[in-house]
């Protein structure tokens, strides 16, 4: 009697992790709405510090203090949007997101190496070093953006 109690729980346990498990899977096209919704918010908070490394825009150390602790944990959320079941749906993924894989995900990599050293460097009164980094940013964005993107 104990046994059939025993693999009935776990009967129960399992289905209920597997029930939860197939719950938990995004249809298509909500992930690709999840996914641009990050980069949406990405380029809110892109916007205002980019033009600085160039002088499009003034530089404000305040404001980069401010944007880069949120773009670095913005820049965690899109990429498992990529999900191989997304290709086709309506966006501007190419293709090579999802035959580059390992491409890809180095892309998003270095977006997030370079947003966690605007963060470091934003912190102190380093003028130039943190336009460079700002720089960085926007040099590895845009190599995702021309390999991997439609324009």
């Amino acid at each position: 009697m104990k046994m059939k109690l025993v693999l009935g729980s776990l009967a129960v346990v399992v289905g209920a992790g597997y029930g939860a498990a197939v719950m938990a899977q995004a249809k298509p096209d909500v992930l690709v709405k999840q996914r641009q919704s990050a980069m949406v918010l990405i380029g809110k908070y892109w916007g205002p510090i980019a033009g600085m490394p160039t002088g499009k825009a003034p530089y404000n150390a305040e404001r980069v203090a401010t944007n880069a602790p949120l773009l670095e944990m913005l820049a965690k959320m899109p990429w498992d949007g990529f999900h191989e079941n997304t290709k086709g749906e309506n966006s501007r993924a190419l293709p090579a997101v999802f035959t580059e894989t390992a491409k890809f995900k180095d892309g998003a990599d270095a977006m997030q190496r370079s947003l966690t050293n605007l963060v470091k460097v934003s912190k102190g009164t380093d003028e130039a070093a943190t336009k460079a980094a700002i720089a960085e940013v926007g040099k590895t964005c845009s190599g995702c953006h021309e390999t991997f993107r439609a324009k």
